[in-house]
Parts: structure tokens; sequence; C-alpha cells
């Protein structure tokens, strides 16, 4: 997410991850702005355009934004961090000053995903990684207000772009990721598929939304380092749970660097070669 072109500057520590001046008073946050798309990012429309004349007509163009809640935790940590107690005692003393931050963000995050939609991209997939160190109670008023802000302005302009959540460690979250609308609830690992589509259904209901709604993943990045035996048993589980209609397979997170190239290959040629009971 082109956080420059929100009035946030950052630089890139190859240890540590994304570094940004901490902004944690009402006077820090006077310098965000909303996002001009095309001034901030132009090679983001570049490379999609690009790829919708390479790709085969099967083949899907994604599009990626970073959520709110995970982005404001960088710019109110200053950096990654492994319990996030600055954001959190933002949240707990000043709350009203963490959801102008979020406000902020939501704004030119919708614009920046519709950005990628005109520009080619056919599906949006947002990323609140680290709203899974938030409890339920937390989850409902500093993530998903903001996330929803995202995909109602997604849904008011392109209502037939499908859009797919993804948060690490939800597996306490689902009923109320699958609450906020999203077309596709992405699991991590750690949620078994079969109850995942039961709770993703069961939180679109309560919601009002109609349809079960769709899931994705979700191996276990780590399998990948099993034997190909393995890796086919335990995505034939995932596969079979899931059911033949509204899952896209996936990994539960992305791929570790040290997977070998072959074993990737090989999971991926699983899934095509699956097939459902009465399928040909």
């Amino acid at each position: 997410t082109p956080l420059p072109g929100m009035g946030v500057e950052f630089e890139i520590d190859e240890k540590v991850g994304p570094v940004v001046e901490p902004m944690r008073t009402w006077e820090s946050i006077k310098k965000m702005h909303l996002i001009d798309p095309p001034k901030a990012a132009p090679f983001v429309e570049t490379a999609l355009r690009t790829l919708r004349e390479e790709v085969t007509p099967e083949t899907a163009v994604l599009g990626f934004v970073g959520c709110p809640y995970t982005l404001a935790t960088y710019l109110v940590e200053g950096k990654t961090s492994k319990e996030y107690l600055e954001i959190k005692k933002m949240a707990f003393t000043e709350p009203d000053l963490l959801h102008a931050i979020l406000k902020n963000l939501a704004e030119s995050i919708g614009e920046y995903a519709l950005y990628q939609i005109e520009a080619g991209a056919q599906l949006i997939q947002i990323f609140d990684s680290w709203a899974g160190h938030l409890s339920p109670r937390d989850y409902d008023t500093f993530a998903a207000p903001y996330q929803k802000m995202v995909l109602d302005k997604i849904k008011e302009k392109y209502p037939d772009v499908p859009t797919v959540v993804y948060i690490k460690h939800s597996g306490a979250l689902v009923e109320r990721m699958a609450g906020t609308g999203v077309d596709v609830v992405s699991l991590d690992w750690t949620v078994d598929m079969a109850e995942g589509r039961e709770r993703i259904a069961n939180g679109r209901a309560k919601a009002g939304f109609d349809g079960p709604g769709g899931v994705q993943g979700n191996l276990d990045p780590a399998v990948l380092f099993g034997s190909q035996e393995t890796i086919k048993e335990r995505t034939h589980e995932i596969l079979k749970k899931a059911g033949p209609t509204g899952h896209v397979m996936n990994l539960g997170h992305g791929i570790e660097a040290a997977t070998s190239e072959e074993n990737a290959h090989f999971f991926i040629e699983t899934v095509r070669n699956y097939r459902h009971e009465g399928q040909e």
C-alpha cells in the first residue's frame, strides 16, 4: 500500500521491514491526506494492465490492499511488533485518535482499491494480517468497521467484483469476518475447513447477507516441507471438506521462502488434478 501517497513516509529496513516515524498525537496525523492513486502509484496501473494483456482468459488478475487496522499498527508502533502494545494503548487511552487514523486510512485504501479495479484487477483481496491480535470486542470496534468502509466503497461502484479478506490467526473471528459482507473469507490453517464453512455461513446469516459465502485456504504452509504423500493427503482432506463449489484452494498463509519448488509445484498439480465425486 503506497503510504507516501497518504502523507506517510517510510523506509524499508532489511532486518526490520517498514519503518515509520511513529504517529501518536493529533499533531502528527495532520500530515495525512487522501491518496491520489495515479500520482502515488502509477506503476500499479502499468503492472495490472500489462498482466491483463499477457495472461490467458482463465487466469484472474488480483488486486491487493492492506486494511486500516494493520496499516495503523505500523503508523503507531513505527515498525512491526510482537505485542502491538502502542496501538493497543492508544485504543484504550485515546480511542478517538486511533479512530481518526483508521478513518483516514480507510478512505484512501478504498480509493486505491477502486484504482486497481479500473486498471484491470478482477478481484480485490484485503489483508488485515495483524487484526488477529485483537479480542473479538476490539475487532468489532477498531478493525471490522474500517474493513467494511473499504468493502462498501468497492461494492457501491463495482458490485460484481469479488472481494476476499484474510487475517492471520483469525480462528476466533471467522463469523465476524463473514459479517462484514465480504464475498470470500480466507482461512488460515488453524481452522478446520468444514467448521470454517459452517461458521462463515452462520456469520453471513446473522449479519443479514444471503448465501453461504465463499472460502479460501487453508493448507498449513509447513506441510510443503513434508513428503509428497503428506502434501497430497492433507490437500485432498481440505478439498473434500470444502466441497465442490465456493472454494479457492490455497495455503493458509504465505509460502515459506525455503519451500522447494518441486513441492510447491506438486501441491499446485495436486489441486489441479483433484476431482470431487461426480466431477469429470
